[in-house]
Formats: C-alpha cells, structure tokens, sequence
C-alpha cells in the first residue's frame, strides 16, 4: 500500500482497506510465523489506522485491529451454554492402552483394515468455544462443566491471532470453534521476567499464566498478556452447500478461513503409525515453542465418528495419549547449600523421592536466594516439581494449604557452608557468593574438577571423588600441583591401585600438550566458556598478549562484551591467578604458538551455524570447535538469522524449523568437505 499522511487521507475504501492490510500483516506475523514487512512500517500504519478511527469512531470497523485492546471491566462473568457440549477425553498411558483402544473401536465398526486418524499435539492450555456469525466473531466462552462455561468474548478479542472476522468468502453462516489458548514458553518467561521486576508474583507455568490472564474482568489486562490460540475441532457448522468428510479436511477449512491450527498434525492410518507420531513428537517436544502434554487421536472420518458415538462425558472416537508428567507434588526434606568454583552458594532442595518427566527426582535446583524468598519454603511443605526433557529439576510452587503448623521456614546462610567465611550478595547478579576464595576448599575442588573436565584439559580418570580426596587429605591445592603427583603418592589414596595410579599419571603428563583455548578455558575465568576461550586464543594467538590486554582490545574480541572483558582482566590481574598459570607452564604445560587472527580474513567470519543430530564421523563438539576454527558463531537453536544447520541422522525439531526458515541443511558427508576446504585453504 502507498504510504499516507494522515487520517485526512483517508476516505472510508481507503480505512476499509487498511484494515485488511494491517489484518493481513497480523496473520502473517502470529498465525503464519512469516512476517512481510517490518515492525516499524505495521506500527506506522496503525498510527494512521488510530488517527483515523479517533477523527471518526462512529466509522470503527468491528474487526479492526485497534478493537483488541481491551474494553471497560466487567462486573462478572455472564454464565453461556454450549448447544453441543464439549466432551472431555479419556486416556492412553502406553503403546498397550492405545492398542485396546484402537481395539474396542475396530470391533465396534466390524472393521478389518486399519483406521485412519487425525493426530493432533496436545496443548497445554485453556479450552474455549468462539461463535462467528457470518464470518464475525460474536462471542467466546471457556469450557467450564462442558456444558456450561463463562462468556469471555471481550478476552478474546485482545488475542492477536484469532480474527475478529474470518478470511475467506466462503466462511461459513455459523461457525463455532474449538480450541486451546495457551502462552509460549518465551512469553511465559518474559511475562514472569515483567512481574517479578514490579514485584508482582510469577505464574507457576504457561497453563496457569493463560488461566489466569483468561479469567481477568478487566480485558486490558489481558491485552497485555501474550496469549495465542490453536483450533482442534468445530461445535458447530452450517455451511449452505457444502459438507466434510473428515476432520482432517475441515481443519484445513479453518486455515484458509484464517484460523490458527497446529503445522504438525497429521493423518496416519493404523496403530502402529499412531505409535510413531507419538515418539516423533515426544522427540521434538522440549524443542517446542510451548507445552503439549500428550497427543489426541481421532478417527479421521466423521461418519465412523457418528457411528462410534459418545457415552456421558467423552466420544468414542477420540483419546488423549499422555506424556510423562512434567510437574508432580512431593515432600521438601531438606535445603543443602553448594558452593561452586566460583564461589557461588546454590540452595538444592532434598526431596522424597517422585517420579517426574519419566525419572525418578529426589534433588532440585532453587537457583538462588531470591527464588528462595518467592518460594517461601518451610520444612516438610509440599512442594511442585517440574522436570522437562533434559532440564535440571525445579521446585516450580508450594502447596501452602498443606502445610503443617508450627513449620520453620529455610533461611539462607550468612556464612559459607564449607569455610564459613561470609555470604556476599553479587551487586550484578541475582547470585550470592563465598568470600572465602582459594581459602575455599569448595572452590579448590570446583576449579580442579572444572580444570581436569573432557572440554578443559581433558584428564581421563581424574574423577569428582578422587579430586575431593586430594583436596580433603590436603594433597594438592590448586591445578598447578597436579603436574607434581606421582604414582608412589596415588597408591596411598584409598581404592587406588598401582595400574590406576599409572595410568593417572600418563593421563597428566598427556594434557601437558594442549591448545590455547583449551588451556584458557581450563582456568575458569567468570563468564568465559568454550566459544569465548576460542575467540579469545585466535585473536591474540598466545598468553603473553592476551594477559597484557587492554579492555579496549578484549572489547574488539567477537563474543566479548564489557562484562566479559571486565572479567578477563580481573583474572589477569591477580597475582594468584598469574602464579599458579606460571606454575602450570614451569610444569611443562605448553601449546603451538598461533598467529593472532584477523577475524574478518576468516572464511566462516560473521555466519552463525548450528549443528545437529549424530555425527558418524567427528563428535558435535569437535564440529563445533572447527566451525568456530574458521570464525563462524555456533549456536544451540534454529533462528530467522542462521546461515547453514548440520543435520545428522536424528535430528528432530530443529531440522523442520531450519527447513521452515529456508535455511541451507546439509548432512555430514557434505559439510566434512566443505570443511577440507576452507581449512586447507587457510
């Protein structure tokens, strides 16, 4: 569309239009997940939608984008009845509950050959009803008992990817539609992010967060949250001319009419593709932009779904498979303190042990002391743990009302619970610290395990109960005093043989030959992991250069910001930290001189890779150092700014995202000669 001035501007085709457009924009951006044009050049026309509409508000169109703002607060919730009700499902917990169930419904239909079904993720989220009439959208209503629910129209209204009027000429008379508002896992993260910054207090999870922002009489707040919606299934439909066949055909029909349906559901026939689907997405679930707590099969076909029928309260047709729980209650027994090889103190909850996300959890993190405050623990309360995929288990709420009189409350130690030297408050983060330093016997260990660690220097048999040892007999007392261990020593230790003791030692003397990023990275300065250790090597291409660097020349390192540099050279200044690296290269610690880099000279220099799925050929950590090598960024996700994906066999979601972005993906075979090249080029 021709840029315009001002309202004056327009005449009522012209606002007409804009409307559409900016609609368009809105589809494109939240349903489709493929903007068209920038967010500066939609913000500049809404303005002049705004200003138009403000000069003439009788002229408001109904499915103008400016209406979902929110309106005054209601004083409550009108009650709605559904015309058909909306059935609960019942469900599969295994591959055996999912075969009897396929099972009933064969015999039920006298059928032989396999049954087709709709297979859809199960989201975790909020179900509601939403009426359009002749294409606008007149009312929405939660699910409540199935058969009674609250009217919320003004709610839903302020989400972004439901149309205030469907797309399509050909949208239906009457069309009531199903589905499940939720919250992203990033909106979720940064609306907790926003309420905890104003002191308000943080949802448990996206489920609840899309609850409680649903049920706010006020829809300006809700407004404010960053809600979406997914269709699963029509109450009702009447579409002068025309019929389904099925249901995989009519989600179609809400697509093109403008409706949000999930990209992954498919259609498979038979149990054992049922199972299939399933492990496929249990597989990409972590990777997902939001929570799904199962699959829901349904048969394809709605007059063997007319057929089957329903009983009371779920159709026969249909059935949720359940994933593993993600949260489940237990006891709180205990709060230990641990301290790391920086010195910072994390409290980990001891609990009675629970089966979570398909493990057994008996420890969760509580992060810091801050997350301990929001708790609010107390001995013995029951408490929300939530595991998911392979995610560190959290204590996620407390179950306050089961909580027993008289119970203490956790308070977080003053003192170091190793040294009881004092607890410092980290002035930039939200991390408490020992003061104690290398006066730390915590902090010792944390440094020699992180030291010795396969990415570090890389001592095999040098394990955490060996290092405690050494440390706690008073046998070594920084890194440095590895190098000067021997085999005669060893043997003393308890459960250490002779041939243990030599292969220990052989493994020291091998790490004596290293690189430059992986010594750097084995020191353990705050904020440097790998990726920074090896930009750190290749642009100053040895010690000496990098330890009299300036801020200003850290500053001109990729992935060095003023926190990062800041770090590095409080590390270079302290005289300890300078002895013991001088001690470790008087005891032989060495590496090949490099010349210092030019970044920008570097094949790779500005692209950003991701590598993903089994690597026949090299390890991901092997392909990620020479891509890194070769001046490339390599990043753990998929993003609109990637340059190429390494996919290996099992690769899952983020092989589809790359695919979805027009990302270049490439398999192993390829990318092992691709890097032939650049590197002998070099």
């Amino acid at each position: 569309m021709a840029a315009r001035d001002g309202a004056a501007a327009l005449d009522q085709a012209a606002y007409t239009a804009l409307v559409a457009e900016l609609n368009d924009y809105a589809y494109r951006y939240y349903v489709l997940d493929q903007p068209s044009v920038p967010d500066a050049e939609y913000d500049r026309l809404y303005r002049q939608l705004i200003r138009y509409e403000a000069a003439a508000p009788e002229r408001v169109a109904s499915n103008s984008p400016s209406q979902r703002v929110g309106d005054r607060p209601l004083d409550g919730f009108i009650q709605v009845d559904h015309r058909t009700p909306m059935l609960s499902l019942d469900n599969a917990f295994s591959d055996d509950d999912l075969g009897e169930f396929v099972g009933r419904l064969e015999e039920r239909l006298k059928r032989t050959e396999p049954l087709r079904f709709a297979c859809e993720p199960k989201l975790d989220g909020v179900a509601v009803s939403i009426l359009y009439r002749r294409g606008e959208l007149v009312r929405a209503a939660t699910r409540g008992d199935g058969s009674r629910g609250e009217e919320i129209t003004q709610n839903v209204k302020t989400i972004k990817n439901i149309p205030l009027r469907l797309a399509a000429d050909s949208a239906p008379e009457l069309l009531e539609v199903r589905g499940e508002i939720y919250m992203s896992r990033s909106g979720f993260e940064a609306f907790n992010r926003r309420a905890r910054d104003s002191g308000d207090k943080p949802f448990v999870n996206p489920r609840n967060a899309a609850a409680g922002s649903l049920r706010q009489l006020d829809s300006r707040i809700t407004a404010s949250r960053p809600l979406l919606f997914c269709c699963y299934s029509v109450g009702e439909i009447e579409a002068a001319g025309r019929s389904w066949m099925n249901h995989s055909e009519l989600l179609a029909s809400l697509a093109e009419w403008g409706l949000p349906i999930n990209p992954l559901s498919e259609t498979v026939e038979g149990v054992a593709a049922c199972n299939d689907y399933y492990q496929r997405l249990a597989a990409q679930r972590d990777g997902l932009g939001y929570d799904i707590d199962g699959i829901v099969y349904k048969v394809d076909s709605f007059e063997l779904q007319r057929r089957l029928g329903s009983v009371a309260r779920a159709p026969r047709w249909a059935i949720a498979r359940k994933f593993p729980a993600q949260e489940e209650l237990t006891e709180l027994l205990d709060v230990e303190y641990q301290v790391g090889r920086t010195g910072a103190v994390t409290p980990v909850a001891r609990l009675a042990p629970v089966f979570v996300g398909g493990v057994t959890v008996s420890n969760a993190t509580l992060h810091n002391r801050d997350e301990m405050v929001r708790l609010d623990l107390h001995h013995g309360d029951t408490v929300i743990v939530r595991r998911a995929g392979d995610v560190i288990p959290q204590v996620v709420g407390v179950v306050a009302e089961r909580r027993r009189e008289a119970a203490e409350p956790f308070a977080f130690p003053q003192r170091c619970p190793v040294c009881q030297s004092p607890v410092e408050r980290d002035a930039e983060q939200a991390v408490s610290r020992c003061s104690g330093g290398l006066f730390c016997a915590a902090q010792v260990k944390q440094a020699i395990k992180h030291f010795v660690s396969r990415k570090a220097m890389d001592i095999d048999g040098l394990g955490d109960k060996l290092v405690d040892q050494l440390v706690d007999s008073e046998v070594i007392f920084s890194v440095a005093d590895l190098y000067d261990l021997t085999a005669e020593r060893l043997v003393e230790l308890e459960r250490m043989g002779a041939k243990s003791a030599d292969n220990l030692v052989a493994a020291i003397a091998a790490s004596r030959t290293t690189t430059l990023a992986k010594f750097v990275y084995a020191l353990g300065v705050r904020e440097v992991g790998e990726a920074t250790a090896a930009a750190l090597a290749r642009a100053f291409g040895d010690l000496p250069a990098l330890l009299s660097a300036s801020l200003d020349e850290l500053l001109e390192v990729d992935d060095v910001g003023p926190v990062v540099a800041a770090r590095v050279r409080e590390f270079f200044a302290n005289p300890d930290n300078v002895a013991i690296i001088e001690a470790l290269q008087g005891a032989g610690v060495s590496w090949p001189a490099l010349a210092a880099a030019d970044p920008a000279a570097q094949p790779l220099h500005g692209q950003t890779w991701v590598v993903t799925g089994t690597l026949a050929e090299m390890g991901r950590s092997e392909a990620k150092e020479r891509l890194q090598a070769l001046g490339a960024k390599v990043a753990g996700s998929v993003s609109a700014k990637g340059h190429c994906l390494v996919a290996g066999p099992g690769a899952g979601s983020k092989l589809s995202k790359a695919e979805a972005l027009g990302i270049e993906v490439i398999d192993e075979a390829t990318f092992v000669q691709r890097l032939a090249g650049w590197e002998g080029a070099r």
